[in-house]
């Protein structure tokens, strides 16, 4: 499987998302949750934000971690259709997956042109909220590390499922709570930058957790089968932690259920 083939594999998730659609800054969000102390802004990955899968794990958080929980567009209003993952129902498109152009369409999203958005979404969120986290799939890897590096500080706490486009001095910069959840097989968050945070970050002076799901493929945590046991397993085992890590850094002790 090539570096682009992984992004593009997966399983559509089948669920009706809570939340509502509105604006974040100047973006399209999915926001769902009510407390007005805290927050989580996610990243998504390839499939946008009207991926249900993102949508579904967005709600979990706002109920579980007690957040109100924000999923803005960071395409430009373009999205991969959803359909063309394999879904409980059937196979996805496999023909019409094999003509997309994630180069492409990954240029369009570069760095420096969608980087500028993402920290506006949470300098807001940073100025109405207590405390804010973000949580990064694959392409919203790279994101939240950046949201919580020590030249930005725009995040309490980040948590990110297997990371895609990050560079060493991202790892470098971080200057908060950080957790990755890391599968075995992942040609993005490679062998040599896993050895790298768990070197590196410990020496940052920040808590660290490195949650680490074998046999698992890249997407595992946003786009696993939940039809096959252990794909299932690991990515309610990946739910989990984020909402553990979210609880313990978005709020004070005796806060996480007190509904505010």
């Amino acid at each position: 499987m090539s570096q682009h083939d992984c992004c593009k594999s997966g399983y559509k998730w089948d669920g009706n998302p809570e939340g509502h659609e509105g604006v974040l800054a100047n973006n399209k969000a999915y926001i769902t949750g009510t407390n007005k102390d805290a927050a989580i802004l996610i990243v998504h990955d390839a499939f946008g934000w009207t991926l249900i899968n993102t949508r579904i794990l967005a709600d979990h958080f706002a109920k579980e971690a007690n957040a109100t929980v924000y999923l803005p567009d960071f395409f430009g209003g373009e999205v991969l259709n959803q359909d063309l993952l394999t879904s409980a129902f059937g196979k996805g498109d496999q023909e019409a997956m094999a003509k997309l152009d994630v180069p492409g369409f990954l240029a369009k999203n570069s760095k420096e042109i969608r980087g500028p958005e993402m920290f506006s979404c949470a300098k807001i969120l940073k100025s109405q909220y207590k405390k804010v986290g973000a949580v990064g799939y694959c392409y919203g890897g790279w994101a939240s590390f950046q949201l919580g590096s020590k030249e930005n500080q725009l995040v309490d706490a980040v948590s990110v499922a297997h990371p895609s486009l990050v560079e060493e001095k991202e790892i470098d910069n971080l200057s908060v709570p950080t957790q990755i959840l890391a599968p075995e097989n992942d040609p993005m968050f490679t062998e040599e930058l896993k050895a790298y945070a768990n070197k590196k970050i410990p020496t940052l002076g920040i808590a660290y957790q490195y949650g680490f799901y074998p046999g698992l493929n890249h997407g595992f945590a946003v786009k696993g089968d939940p039809n096959d046991e252990k794909q299932r397993e690991g990515l309610e085992r990946a739910k989990n932690a984020t909402v553990s890590w979210m609880n313990e850094f978005l709020h004070e002790v005796g806060d996480v259920k007190g509904g505010k």
